[in-house]
């Protein structure tokens, strides 16, 4: 979608949100030194191991004699299951169709293989039903396996790509790959959105974790190695039954925008960016990759899905790239001039198929074919698409292979999840550890001692695997959502007891039993692309928590093991001075047993496995990472002497700027969690769409990819959200005079005569006041932004030092609303408006 950085608006905060998240719409590209300064003369060509087939390409010159322009069209057309049904399919005959990061077939997270096999075949019938458009050519479904099936239950989970980099082993990367192909083959599904090949340049960008390394070396051979593994060797067995195409992503720049902002602009010159960030293309163009997924970002102003000169003159050209290029999520609606169900222009720059969830599709559809009629999109244009579509469905098999509820791996459910696919997975957590500090050879430790396991990350499957998984954001999830998964706790308790050592776990510390040694198992929350954003490294980001943990057992005199849970390398200084052993364990997916298998010796006192990953990016010496603590490719094995040199400095460098603690920017950001509340009733909200009673909440697209949510109050009985915390925050920090809460909402019905504020902040200490008053002078179907002044709230009796709730609307009518932003600032603009609220 695009925003003008100049339209008259109410909102600015959304005006700066949209010139953020929207770089191409506000950015000049004549801003950058390097805009216009094209010289293809960069880009090597690639040969492809799969090459043009006559017989092929004469087949599909048949097929097109005798297609449509609607059904050329369709082709051209990807949606997604929660917008499109069968008889949508039926009568349209899209090309291809995605299921997005947590949705499931028939909108239940808990759908089994036979629910999705079940879809892919109706969705298959109904595309090669020509009863109502004409057209049996078979549709494809594509899926974000990045980590494993990651949105299938029960799936083998392997670690995300940071810690794959750590191992630095493109044979096992390969492994992995096939075993994925395997799983997401159960389940009728004929194509995955991965590898992503970003090298990430700034580790504030919340897709870090996606980057398998800062060295683009790294990057060209395990593309190669994963392209090969998903759709398998040509001339043995590429594509056939256990295999899946693949999609080389983002092309290109997407790890190099500008202090890590997600979909923002990557200012380099065109050499860097070739030696950088398309040494992935490289790798995987070379090993035979069908799919090329574009970028949401922009490379010096301008956005990629509207590049011709990089999606055409230089990949399809230059490249020698015969394979289908497909957009990302509503991506070309980001292009200046362009909305989601109107822009020609990404179709002239290249693009073959449009990624167009939400309901968007059918417009940009009608557009598309009256843009070709009317001549804004050449026909010639439309028949290199459809051309490119069907050639990769051909080299596939999808026109000859039989329906998916029929392919021979159908349905072998015993293959999700797999023991051998999880020892694969459990090798690579091995290989992916790296140890930064073991003072006194404390690890590998002995499993006969008495052992405590702390921290809230210890039992916890779903934080140690990190952001698309199940969900989109990862969050939401408990262990019982992993079924046959291993949390990293299970896994040291498992080995511990069958050695004849006892072993006890206890989150916040506080032991029965002295222990001889503690293992505290902290880190980030799960999150995905947007919310991952960060604005410095520091870790605990005014919440030292785990920190205090650290030093309590210490204090205590009991040496302490670290083991830091992480999408990036973080400021930890203070945690690795706190910390006897320190190691990074980033994200290891489902199979936490492998951290055991390296952190512990056997029974007999040996080695099980020595540490043998390194750090695929630098680790850095201050939060705004102006200075390296650990260069790229360092790490220890046991019995190395230590690379990092006594205690490290704790202050934080140059000044931070006090930061605004946001609660919800696209989704909720963790800790908070949204909590749905009728008559009594509670539950949090681990879904897309999930209901209480008479409170019902959906995700929406309002700027990307479902980044609002709406509530709805049928008013049947009170009903209320909340956004809260697991643990209390601690907001004393804030100038209260300055300061304020921010929530950017709009009222979609007429406001209520009752709409109660609320707010918690521990027993007996909340506020709630009925703001009816002032939403209803807000216009209907607007974006506005509220702001509460955090003064009159702790006048009301909010209590700052211990916030359980950082918004809550409540309401026994029925009713209509969305928010899109939610935070605490720290100092509000001189002359804005705040609202001064208090209890009643």
């Amino acid at each position: 979608m695009h925003y003008s950085c100049f339209r008259k608006t109410p909102l600015a905060v959304a005006i700066a949100f949209a010139c953020t998240y929207a770089l191409t719409a506000c950015t000049d590209a004549s801003d950058s030194p390097y805009a216009s300064q094209h010289s293809n003369d960069i880009w090597p060509y690639i040969e492809s191991p799969v090459g043009l087939n006559d017989e092929l390409e004469a087949r599909i010159t048949e097929l097109m004699g005798g297609m449509t322009l609607e059904q050329k069209i369709a082709q051209m057309i990807q949606p997604e299951i929660r917008d499109i049904t069968v008889e949508d399919m039926r009568k349209y005959g899209f090309g291809s169709y995605l299921n997005g990061g947590g949705s499931f077939p028939n909108n239940d997270k808990y759908a089994t293989p036979e629910d999705w096999i079940a879809l892919a075949e109706a969705m298959y019938k109904a595309s090669i039903d020509d009863s109502l458009d004409g057209s049996s050519i078979p549709t494809m479904w594509g899926t974000d396996a990045v980590h494993g099936h990651n949105n299938v239950i029960g799936a083998t989970i392997f670690p995300h790509n940071i810690g794959l980099g750590a191992a630095n082993n493109p044979a096992l990367i390969e492994e992995i790959a096939a075993v994925t192909a395997r799983e997401v083959m159960v389940t009728g599904i004929d194509w995955v959105f991965a590898p992503t090949v970003a090298v990430a340049k700034n580790l504030r960008w919340g897709r870090t974790y996606e980057s398998y390394s800062e060295n683009p070396a790294i990057v060209r051979d395990y593309a190669a190695s994963i392209v090969t593994g998903l759709q398998g060797e040509v001339g043995v067995d590429f594509l056939d039954d256990q295999r899946v195409i693949s999609t080389v992503k983002h092309f290109v720049g997407d790890g190099g925008t500008t202090d890590g902002i997600d979909q923002g602009d990557t200012v380099v010159d065109e050499q860097t960016l070739f030696d950088v960030h398309a040494q992935g293309y490289v790798g995987g163009l070379g090993a035979g990759a069908q799919t090329v997924m574009a970028t949401f970002n922009s490379w010096n102003g301008e956005k990629i899905h509207g590049s011709h000169y990089l999606l055409t003159e230089v990949l399809k050209e230059k490249m020698g790239f015969d394979g289908l290029v497909v957009g990302d999520w509503n991506g070309h609606g980001q292009i200046p001039g362009c909305s989601n169900d109107n822009c020609p222009q990404a179709a002239n720059a290249g693009l073959d198929i449009f990624m167009v969830p939400t309901d968007a599709w059918q417009p940009l559809y009608y557009n598309l074919i009256n843009q070709v009629r009317e001549g804004i999109i050449p026909q010639e244009r439309v028949d290199d698409a459809v051309r490119r579509i069907l050639r990769v469905k051909m080299r596939a098999g999808l026109f000859d292979k039989p329906s998916p509820a029929n392919r021979p791996f159908a349905g072998r459910t015993e293959l999700i999840g797999a023991a051998e696919h999880r020892a694969v997975a459990r090798d690579a957590v091995r290989q992916s550890l790296v140890l930064l500090k073991n003072n006194d050879q404390l690890l590998p430790l002995n499993p006969q001692q008495r052992i405590l396991v702390a921290g809230e990350a210890a039992d916890h499957i779903g934080q140690q695997s990190g952001g698309w998984t199940i969900s989109w954001q990862g969050t939401g999830n408990s262990n019982e959502d992993f079924p046959g998964g291993t949390s990293i706790y299970q896994g040291i308790a498992d080995q511990v007891e069958a050695a004849g050592g006892s072993i006890e776990l206890a989150a916040d510390g506080q032991f029965n039993e002295r222990p001889d040694v503690a293992i505290v198992v902290f880190g980030e929350q799960p999150y995905a692309e947007g919310n991952g954003d960060i604005a410095n490294l520091d870790f605990q980001r005014g919440n030292a928590i785990d920190l205090a943990l650290l030093h309590s057992l210490r204090e205590q005199g009991i040496p302490v093991v670290s083991l830091f849970i992480s999408g990036r390398p973080m400021w930890v200084n203070p945690e690795l001075n706190a910390s006897d052993a320190f190691m990074a364990v980033w994200l290891p997916g489902s199979e936490g047993q492998g951290v055991a298998d390296v952190i512990l010796r056997d029974a007999e006192g040996n080695v099980q496995f020595d540490v043998t990953g390194r750090l695929p990016f630098s680790w850095p010496a201050t939060p705004n990472a102006e200075q390296t603590l650990l260069q790229l490719g360092m790490g220890m094995s046991f019995g190395d002497a230590d690379i990092l040199d006594g205690a490290l400095p704790e202050d934080m460098g140059s000044e931070l700027e006090t930061e605004a603690l946001v609660v919800f920017e696209r989704a909720v950001q963790q800790p908070w969690l949204l909590e749905l509340s009728s008559s009594g009733s509670r539950s949090i909200v681990a879904s897309s769409v999930q209901a209480l009673r008479a409170i019902r909440t959906e995700t929406f697209d309002d700027r990307v990819q479902e980044d609002a949510r709406r509530l709805y109050f049928s008013g049947e009985e009170e009903a209320g959200f909340s956004l809260v915390t697991p643990f209390p925050r601690d907001l004393r920090a804030y100038d209260t005079e300055v300061s304020a809460l921010s929530v950017t909402l709009k009222t979609e019905r007429t406001v209520p005569e009752n709409v109660q504020f609320n707010l918690y902040c521990g027993e007996n200490c909340n506020v709630s006041t009925n703001i009816a008053a002032e939403l209803a002078e807000l216009p209907e179907n607007e974006w506005q932004t509220l702001k509460f002044s955090l003064s009159c709230l702790q006048e009301a009796g909010f209590n700052l030092a211990q916030v359980g709730s950082a918004f809550g609307l409540s309401t026994e009518s029925a009713w209509q609303v969305s928010f899109n932003d939610i935070r605490f600032v720290p100092e509000v603009a001189e002359g804005a408006d705040t609202i001064c609220i208090g209890n009643e």
